[in-house]
């Protein structure tokens, strides 16, 4: 559902580019009281400790509200070719520095999925589909 969901954002946002970035806030409101409707519906119901609501306003202040609004003018006015490919760029450098810090493990799987990641953002960069045509030689310095 997610990705559905990512993708149609992410389609429509160009399609809508007359629609200001700040109105991503007013959707990340709308999206948090969905959010929690659904905690209080369908899940054992939790009240964050201080803390847990400083991680919370922390997070959508810095890295994952300045995503969502990055994202979005990066889908109206850059290039969405460009974007989407190096959006792949993110699982594989947030698994390599676990790694590197030691809060994970390379195991098989993590290897795999680094490959499958990489050939993901070969082929949406096009780079697999084009035809092959070889690098022309380089002209030989008559010295």
């Amino acid at each position: 559902g997610c990705a559905f969901t990512w993708s149609s954002y992410s389609v429509l946002s160009r399609y809508f580019g007359t629609i200001p970035t700040q109105a991503v806030g007013g959707f990340c409101a709308a999206t948090a009281v969905l959010a929690w409707l659904a905690h209080f519906l369908f899940e054992s119901f939790v009240v964050p400790d201080g803390t847990e609501w400083l991680a919370v306003l922390m997070l959508g202040l810095g890295p994952v509200g300045g995503a969502f609004f990055t994202w979005d003018v990066g889908m109206k006015r850059g290039n969405i070719k460009l974007l989407g490919t190096l959006a792949y760029a993110a699982p594989l450098l947030s698994t390599l520095l676990l790694i590197a810090l030691g809060l994970a493990s390379a195991t098989w799987s993590v290897v795999v999925a680094c490959v499958l990641i990489v050939c993901g953002a070969l082929l949406s960069s096009g780079l697999l589909t084009r035809p092959w045509r070889p690098i022309p030689p380089l002209p030989l310095d008559p010295d």
